[in-house]
């Protein structure tokens, strides 16, 4: 422990939340009460669970992360944060342990004083967007990750722009000078760059540059933008999948109207998956990798127990899964080239399935697929090797591969981009040749995940499928309407309180082929489940209210697999999606009836009136 500067340590203070409308006076009363400690990495800053401490802790440099008693992650606190004010305000109860990650510097600060600071108004406005809170028993409980309203209502304050010229110094004062934590540079091409304050310790500091360096020279440019429409959980996705914790909000017309920062955002539970995305990214061997992703289903059942809606849930899942997936392909990588030259570049691996659509649930197993560049084509045998590897390391994470063969390592599915657009299009010439029904299917809801996305080449061919591919559309609504719900059949199941029924296969099915034949009715090959009913219904493949039907029976049956999933889970049991009828509600058993004779009474339509002329 050591005394601290007693104006640097004021200055600091008045940085930041929640003290920076206190008065110099009380800066400086907090400042002289404040002790700065130094901790080693690993070492335990406070034990909440044992009792409840008298004093805040602040952090002035490295990291700390706030572990539950099950050693799982409840969040991370980066330079400027605070914790421990929770347990001081509730008198208890918030049981969880302060350790630092890295070598860090805090400030220990006097509860009293801490107290009265909440008391302003800037200090209720920070309870009032902290993610804490507790449950009935005390413990500490995760709120809903986002809401829906749009991202517009949420931005607030001017924000910091400034020209391309300036110096990192003359950044920083500015973004001292306006209490925020980016700066925005103004780009001659109407571009713009973004600053932050991680680029400062990282670009600047780390790699041991002057701060009189132009600020064109650490910035990240183009900045990738949002627009005020979009919902703030949509918003939360996409900064979830960059690993982004600053995105510039824009009006229709393009102009810049605010800067969202992640904690704008962000509740506890959202807060999980970016620490575990980091814990992902810097697993260091495959065995660390497998350590960090056990905490991948129990970070989905937190985030769907905690309020969070099913289908953000599934979201939130899917991109932590893909994060899983780059990194024990970057892992078997390194493994292999130990031994014989390996491309670490030209190809790109692909998931498939539910993961891809974004609809993950804590069964679902890792369908997966390789594209290459012609050049590479010799190297196949050894991409196929490491393709292997990669699914090894991720069983040990339980990410189980695909039971049907739609692995990467599979001939069928590891192919070079020409070979995969011949095939795409000998799928389209002939549909029930070789499974081309069944791996167009597959290979259409696919996604990149690692390299470059024009080497996954399949999707192009089937635009404009209605007018030049007609016959294959066909063959794909009837591929669509294969699986019709037999009303009678279901009734009795449905009925019987002691009968099982699969939740996937007689209810999630059926939606997700209706709804990808009618997204390439609408020229719209990959997409989620939604969004190609919306285009379905946009092109006349759909009306409107079935379309929109079928969306509100998917989000329901996606709700009730969710929750049973979540159920068995937290019973100790592997999840899956046979579910015994007396598990449901009356109400349940209700909507689930009306759900399935809903998606009955579209497929008649549909295969009444089949598809629209062009």
């Amino acid at each position: 422990m050591r005394g601290p500067d007693p104006g640097d340590l004021t200055q600091f203070l008045g940085e930041h939340t929640p003290f920076q409308s206190a008065s110099a006076d009380e800066l400086a009363e907090l400042a002289a009460a404040s002790a700065t400690v130094d901790f080693a990495a690993g070492a335990v800053v406070a034990d909440y669970s044992a009792r409840v401490p008298g004093d805040v802790w602040m952090v002035r440099t490295g990291r700390v992360t706030l572990q539950a008693a099950d050693g799982s992650a409840v969040d991370v606190v980066e330079p400027g944060g605070i914790f421990g004010y929770t347990p001081l305000l509730t008198g208890g109860g918030m049981e969880f342990v302060a350790r630092a990650s890295e070598p860090s510097t805090l400030i220990r600060l006097p509860g009293e004083l801490v107290r009265t600071q909440f008391a302003t108004p800037a200090g209720l406005a920070f309870l009032a967007s902290s993610a804490w809170s507790t449950d009935a028993g005390g413990r500490p409980a995760l709120v809903p990750v986002a809401d829906t309203r749009p991202v517009g209502e949420l931005v607030h304050g001017e924000v910091l722009l400034v020209p391309p010229e300036v110096s990192v110094r003359e950044a920083v004062v500015r973004m001292t000078e306006h209490h925020v934590s980016y700066a925005l540079i103004s780009l001659p091409d109407g571009e713009f760059g973004i600053f932050t304050d991680r680029d400062l310790r990282t670009r600047v500091v780390a790699a041991g540059l002057s701060v009189e360096v132009p600020i064109t020279r650490v910035m990240s440019a183009p900045a990738r933008r949002v627009t005020a429409d979009l919902t703030a959980e949509t918003v939360l996705m996409a900064m979830l999948e960059s690993g982004l914790r600053h995105m510039p909000v824009t009006s229709a017309r393009g102009v810049v109207i605010g800067v969202l920062e992640d904690a704008d955002l962000l509740a506890a539970s959202a807060r999980q998956s970016f620490t575990l995305r980091r814990s992902i990214g810097s697993a260091a061997t495959a065995e660390e990798l497998q350590s960090a992703a056990q905490r991948v289903t129990h970070t989905a059942s937190a985030l769907f127990r905690s309020g969070t809606k099913a289908a953000a849930t599934s979201g939130i899942l899917s991109i932590v899964v893909d994060s899983v997936v780059r990194r024990a392909l970057e892992l078997a990588l390194a493994e292999a080239a130990v031994d014989v030259p390996v491309p670490t570049s030209g190809f790109a691996w692909l998931t498939l399935g539910s993961i891809a659509r974004r609809e993950a649930m804590p069964s679902s197993d890792v369908d997966s697929a390789l594209s290459w560049r012609e050049d590479l084509s010799a190297s196949a045998d050894q991409l196929r090797a490491v393709a292997r590897r990669t699914h090894a390391i991720l069983d040990g994470c339980g990410l189980p591969v695909d039971g049907n063969g739609a692995v990467a390592f599979s001939p069928n599915f590891s192919r070079s981009q020409g070979d995969w657009a011949r095939a795409a299009h000998r799928w389209l010439d002939d549909p029930l040749a070789g499974k081309g029904l069944i791996l167009s299917s597959l290979l259409l809801d696919g996604r990149v995940v690692w390299g470059r996305d024009e080497l996954h080449t399949v999707p192009a061919a089937y635009h404009q499928m209605r007018a030049e591919h007609p016959n294959a559309l066909r063959l794909q609504l009837l591929d669509a309407l294969s699986g019709r719900v037999r009303a009678r059949s279901l009734r009795d199941v449905l009925s019987r309180r002691g009968g099982t029924f699969d939740l996937k296969s007689h209810a999630v099915t059926p939606i997700v082929n209706l709804a990808r034949w009618g997204g390439l009715v609408g020229d719209v090959a990959s997409a989620s489940t939604p969004a190609r009913l919306e285009a379905a219904a946009a092109c006349g493949a759909l009306s409107e209210k079935d379309a929109s039907t079928l969306g509100e029976v998917f989000v329901m049956v996606q709700r009730l697999r969710m929750t049973h999933q979540v159920e068995q889970l937290c019973a100790g049991h592997s999840p899956g999606d046979v579910i015994t009828m007396s598990e449901l509600s009356p109400l349940n058993r209700s909507l689930l009836n009306d759900g399935l004779r809903e998606i009955g009474a579209v497929q008649r339509r549909v295969g009444n009136f089949g598809i629209p002329a062009v």
